[in-house]
């Protein structure tokens, strides 16, 4: 039991093995990295150092990296979108901004009477 306990504290180092002059590579080493940074979880990182040392190594594909640590990337979780934090912008056509405008003056020249 103490033995289980010592591994959860023991710090998990981060993996650097980036490579700036492979593109796909370096893309995939700053995934791993925020999502690496953002975790606060032992365990969470372990698993990131797995999926990243199985990427450099040659074990899995790009396409399976990403599909890993997707559900660790705080940016793909749908619990931290924002619905409806976008403003809906509504267009009108000159034509009916006049005949709006033009209704308004009528009625603000019949008011003042």
């Amino acid at each position: 039991m103490t033995n289980e306990s010592n591994v959860d504290e023991e710090a998990v180092p981060k993996l650097l093995i980036d490579k700036p002059s492979d593109f796909r590579f370096h893309a995939t080493y700053l995934v791993y990295s925020q999502a690496w940074d953002r975790s606060m979880s032992q365990e969470i990182r372990r698993k990131l150092n797995d999926i990243m040392t199985s990427l450099s190594k040659g074990e899995i594909d790009y396409k399976t990296f990403y599909e890993r640590i997707g559900q660790y990337r705080a940016d793909s979780n749908i619990e931290h979108f924002h619905v409806g934090s976008r403003a809906r912008i509504e267009t009108q056509s000159k034509k009916d901004l006049r005949r709006r405008e033009a209704k308004d003056a009528r009625n603000a020249r019949h008011r003042r009477r």
